[in-house]
């Protein structure tokens, strides 16, 4: 695969287990806020304008080639997995030809801003030096490699929780796990490392203390938890719970009410339109789209959807892969499945289900309904009970219904059927052939 080069190039180490995790699914596709790590780390990486960029994996390999199918990028396999020195290691033969600075990220760390990593490098470039530290300086330092320093205050080694004194433990700056090189002096580096620690690996933390003659500087992170990494699902709630809180404040900056900011969920892929008004307990993922001055009432769960302005959707409403027209309304308790389309100022009502169907513009559903595989035009009312019969055991069938029909409550359409523009459906009719 021919990939681009520029003046960065990028490692990310995704190969670890993951065993604190205790989980079938490779560590660095667990998600964060409806994105796996790995693609917080690549968007990292992406963002500073990194070309080539290397994925080291090892564990659950296929998954994670699966999980960047189509990604401009090179996969090495780590096998056997022999610590982090190791893992960068096998990124060399993929970046060879390549005469700029190395960026190195770590795939379980999804927190790290962009403008962080910005930094990184720009002070990387303006010292010359030949590796900086991401760093931060944290309350409790427990599981981080402590960074030590000479007394002028230049970076001597880290030191790994493991194989630390008892006095280098009470160090509270530590490293981040990224770091931007150049990757001669880095390699070379490497070539000299030794598994002599009490996990019996290839440290690329070691290789600080073997540069330190050539110079090693640190860049501080903006806040502490960027540098939070993930190891087991209580670091991963953690996690999560910060990717929230930064989403939030994101989309109430923007011009977006949260009544209760706390209890809502958002996905980092969504985007959410100003005056919007969005209430407790919402849960909004996936690649949605929501336009202005809507309302989203309490409980509803959207994801993957389309929702136009000034769209209202009242309480506990679910939404799968649907398009909600300008101005309609729909809910409470209504189940908006794959394929679903609300037209313009048309209105789906309480205990709804709609599933690949199309109701038309200022047509109305508005309570205890199933509507599957239907086609409804413009204009039309839907009693209460109606149900599309859209599967005969063994295959699925469409239902048509032109503009301005009426249909009475309690009516069964046994699908393919057709009804007429402006046809009357009477109450408790069951429907098997045309209406004209």
């Amino acid at each position: 695969m021919g990939v681009k080069t520029s003046e960065l190039a990028a490692v990310i180490l995704a190969a670890g287990q993951g065993k604190r995790m205790k989980s079938r699914i490779p560590k660095v596709l667990h998600p964060v806020a409806g994105r796996p790590m790995i693609h917080h780390v690549l968007g990292l990486a992406k963002s500073v304008g990194a070309s080539p960029i290397v994925v080291v994996v090892g564990h659950g390999a296929e998954a994670v080639r699966e999980a960047l199918k189509g990604e401009e990028l090179y996969l090495v396999v780590q096998d056997p997995q022999l610590g982090t020195g190791h893992a960068v290691m096998q990124a060399r033969k993929a970046i060879e030809d390549h005469e700029g600075d190395l960026l190195i990220l770590c795939g379980d760390m999804p927190l790290i801003l962009p403008e962080t990593i910005s930094g990184l490098v720009a002070h990387h470039k303006e010292l010359g030096c030949a590796m900086t530290v991401l760093v931060g300086t944290v309350e409790d330092p427990t599981g981080y490699g402590r960074v030590l320093r000479t007394e002028e205050g230049r970076v001597l080694k880290i030191v790994e929780e493991g194989d630390a004194s008892p006095g280098e433990r009470s160090v509270r700056e530590v490293n981040s796990g990224a770091y931007c090189a150049r990757p001669g002096d880095l390699f070379q580096a490497l070539e000299h490392l030794s598994c002599a620690n009490s996990q019996g690996e290839y440290y690329l933390t070691d290789a600080v203390e073997i540069l330190s003659p050539k110079g090693v500087s640190a860049y501080q992170c903006s806040f502490p938890e960027e540098i939070l990494g993930v190891n087991d699902r209580v670091e991963l709630a953690r996690a999560e719970a910060v990717m929230q809180h930064r989403l939030r404040l994101k989309w109430m900056r923007e011009g977006v009410s949260l009544v209760d900011p706390a209890s809502v969920i958002l996905g980092v892929d969504v985007t959410i339109g100003r005056d919007t008004v969005i209430e407790p307990r919402v849960t909004i993922q996936g690649r949605t789209e929501i336009g202005t001055e809507c309302q989203i009432g309490m409980g509803c769960v959207i994801r993957d959807s389309i929702i136009e302005d000034g769209v209202v959707i009242r309480p506990y409403s679910v939404i799968t892969e649907a398009h909600i027209e300008q101005g309609a309304t729909v809910g409470p308790f209504c189940h908006l499945r794959p394929g679903s389309r609300v037209g313009a100022g048309a209105r789906v009502g309480n205990f709804v289900e709609m599933k690949n169907t199309k109701l038309g513009r200022k047509s109305k559903a508005p309570h205890l309904s199933y509507l599957g595989d239907a086609e409804i035009g413009e204009e039309v009312n839907i009693g209460a009970g109606t149900i599309t019969c859209n599967y005969d055991g063994r295959e699925k069938h469409k239902t048509i219904i032109e503009d301005r029909v009426f249909v009475g409550s309690d009516t069964q359409f046994v699908a393919p059927v057709r009804v007429m523009e402006g046809a009357v459906v009477g109450a408790g009719s069951t429907i098997t052939e045309d209406v004209p």
